[in-house]
Formats: structure tokens, sequence, C-alpha cells
């Protein structure tokens, strides 16, 4: 994920939505992108979950 240091409470945003979903995570922040490692297994209801977010965000 890109994201700008503007984006103040991104995490706390997608963090909320995964754990409504009951999905687990572990983020990395990086200078230029951030990483969201989740199970295999949750892939296909994070991108829904994470979409739906985006979606909202617009």
């Amino acid at each position: 994920m890109h994201s700008s240091l503007d984006a103040v409470g991104l995490t706390a945003a997608f963090a909320t939505k995964l754990t409504q979903c009951n999905i687990s995570a572990n983020v990395v922040a990086g200078y230029y992108h951030d990483h969201i490692f989740i199970a295999v297994d949750d892939a296909d209801t994070a991108l829904v979950a994470l979409k739906e977010l985006a979606t909202k965000g617009r």
C-alpha cells in the first residue's frame, strides 16, 4: 500500500475494518509503502473488506 505521512489514522482505519471481520494482521510501515500481512486463508475476505473501506473513503 502506498501511503502518505499525512494520512493520520490510516492504520487504525484498516485495522478496525479487519478486526470487524475477525482477521488479524501484522503491519510493517516503511518510508514509501506500508505492508499488511494476513493469513493466506483470510485473503479473499480481507480484500473484500479493504475494498469496501476504500470505496467508503471516496
